[in-house]
């Protein structure tokens, strides 16, 4: 019996005492680790990503921390989900306008022209627009080729071709941004009064127009549908775009990087979903509804054009009611088309 206990006290004895033999051994392990592993600098790397701000003899808003980690968020966010999203939108309208094109083809008058010319817009009402549209144009494009050409343009082109146009569309897209702007603020002033919301633009909802049932249905200077791209597309989503492209193109009023990525995520967003809406608006400018393009180049309109897309104004011109301009009898004006 007392060989028996004396192993059984000195196996409790090994066992009480393995976790101060461990303890003590640790710190020759982890020695041995710096030995084995010197360029092992995962800790050093979590302190750097936990965002905080440590010392820096660079004075600044945020030169204390080395690395901002929401940025690789933004990434994830752009790349992921704003770009396909947006893109795919984009295509998604461009078919359902082709397929509408196909089926309704341009939409007509349904009378014989007067003649009888009416001036529909101003010079000064036409050259703002044109501004307007001319450098909306041009963001567009500068801006699908820097959010959208990597995936589309560049395995096409290839990396040269694509880097010189990248670069190009950066340029454009900086530099024509201010004067879309400020053409934008005018464009607002000149139109507001125009696009106030009336009691029979809900007529028009109802028929939508009329552009599928070819129903006429009268309307002031600017329909229901053009008010809605007025105050969706012109005023809300423009403004945004505008507000938040000047802080991304002036990041030198001590903007952090977290105020430039939400502005980035803003402007793409809000850019898309404007691209995508002004389409229709262009589609119905051009090709869409015959004699659009033409009442914006020249300035003029057929009273009989005039009378079945637009016949609260029409009245209002006959009566006297709205200022406009008769080209007949009128040195300059463009004649009517037969």
């Amino acid at each position: 019996m007392k060989p028996a206990a004396g192993f059984g006290c000195t196996t409790l004895a090994l066992l009480l005492l393995l976790p101060i033999a461990g303890t003590a051994q640790q710190p020759e392990t982890q020695q041995q680790r710096a030995q084995s592993q010197p360029y092992n600098n995962a800790p050093v790397w979590r302190e750097v990503r936990s965002g905080k701000e440590e010392y820096t003899s660079i004075k600044g808003r945020e030169t204390g921390v080395l690395v901002q980690t929401y940025g690789e968020t933004w990434r994830q966010l752009k790349n992921g989900w704003i770009t396909p999203i947006a893109g795919w939108l984009i295509a998604a309208v461009v078919v359902v306008i082709g397929a509408f094109y196909k089926w309704r083809g341009s939409i007509k008058v349904h009378g014989e022209p007067s003649g009888r010319l009416i001036e529909r817009f101003t010079p000064f009402e036409r050259y703002t627009h044109w501004v307007v549209a001319i450098s909306f144009v041009i963001l567009g494009t500068s801006g699908l080729v820097l959010m959208l050409g990597k995936y589309v343009l560049l395995p096409v082109i290839g990396y040269t071709l694509f880097a010189w146009l990248a670069q190009l569309s950066k340029h454009l897209h900086n530099f024509v941004g201010p004067v879309f702007v400020v053409s934008l603020l005018m464009l607002i002033v000149i139109f507001l009064k125009d696009n106030l919301p009336r009691l029979y633009d809900i007529r028009w909802f109802a028929n939508l127009g009329g552009m599928i049932s070819g129903e006429h249905v009268p309307s002031g200077r600017f329909n229901a549908g053009e008010k809605v791209w007025f105050w969706i597309g012109v005023v809300v989503l423009s403004l945004i775009v505008s507000a938040s492209g000047l802080v991304l193109l002036f990041p030198n009023f001590d903007q952090v990087r977290a105020v430039m990525i939400e502005a980035n995520v803003v402007h793409m967003v809000s850019g898309g979903a404007v691209l995508a809406i002004s389409l229709g608006h262009i589609y119905l400018g051009t090709i869409g509804l015959d004699g659009a393009y033409e009442s914006m180049r020249n300035g003029y309109v057929d009273e009989t054009w005039a009378r079945e897309h637009h016949e609260y104004w029409y009245n209002d011109v006959k009566s006297g009611k709205v200022k406009a301009g008769t080209a007949m009898g009128q040195p300059g004006a463009p004649q009517a088309q037969h």
